[in-house]
């Protein structure tokens, strides 16, 4: 049975969605085989005949699911191969996944947004430019301001995490699951377009944190 999990690329196949990362962090703890699509904006459109589809999308066999959690619930339900993606429960990852979208996620495209657009082609920058301008109700730079002002909000953001990794594992507890891929995607967004190194201070708990989070990548290479 083909597995195909369509990701959102940027020039030099720079894999940068944290919502596919969160996907394949989740096809990697499962232990689930699979092939990767690359996808720019301006491919989107081509995926289905119907409404637009979101990244990332998951097509397993003749089933098609849409957006991360989605993906995630679809893989724990349909294979017990590898761990659960929640080992505590599901509340944990659902209190995470609305964390990081309402409050890290935000905090971070204010430091790397003008990186994503570089990390596009011309007529990906053009839809980019275009789109989100028109989302944010300004420019890309006047959105952007003072990257110094927004590296050190969105260190401040985490503070949540880096306040239990440093007394535990994972947010999960003992293992890894669904909720500690939430935030470490965000974190796993911007190395894909080269700035992951200066996001966290040394001694950072949430830097170790992470390295236990991307080796069940390297696991699952």
């Amino acid at each position: 049975m083909s597995r195909i999990l369509y990701d959102l690329t940027g020039t030099e196949d720079r894999r940068f969605s944290p919502y596919c990362w969160r996907a394949k962090l989740a096809m990697a703890l499962k232990d689930v085989a699979y092939e990767t699509k690359a996808v720019r904006f301006t491919d989107i459109d081509a995926l289905s005949d119907g409404p637009r589809l979101t990244l990332p999308t998951l097509d397993d066999g003749d089933k098609r699911i849409t957006d991360s959690a989605a993906i995630a619930g679809y893989l724990e339900e349909n294979y017990t191969s590898g761990q659960s993606l929640f080992p505590t429960g599901p509340e944990i990852a659902a209190f995470a996944q609305a964390w990081a979208d309402t409050a890290v996620n935000p905090a971070l495209i204010r430091v790397i947004l003008l990186d994503v657009y570089n990390a596009l082609d011309a007529e990906n920058q053009a839809y980019f430019r275009e789109s989100r301008e028109k989302r944010f109700g300004t420019t890309l730079e006047a959105f952007a301001g003072d990257r110094a002002a927004n590296l050190k909000a969105f260190r401040q953001t985490l503070q949540p995490l880096r306040g239990v990794v440093a007394n535990q594992p994972f947010l999960s507890g003992a293992a890894p699951g669904y909720a500690d891929f939430c935030p470490a995607s965000a974190l796993l967004w911007a190395a894909a377009i080269g700035v992951g190194g200066e996001l966290l201070e040394d001694g950072d708990p949430v830097a170790a944190w992470l390295d236990r989070v991307v080796k069940l990548l390297d696991k699952s290479a």
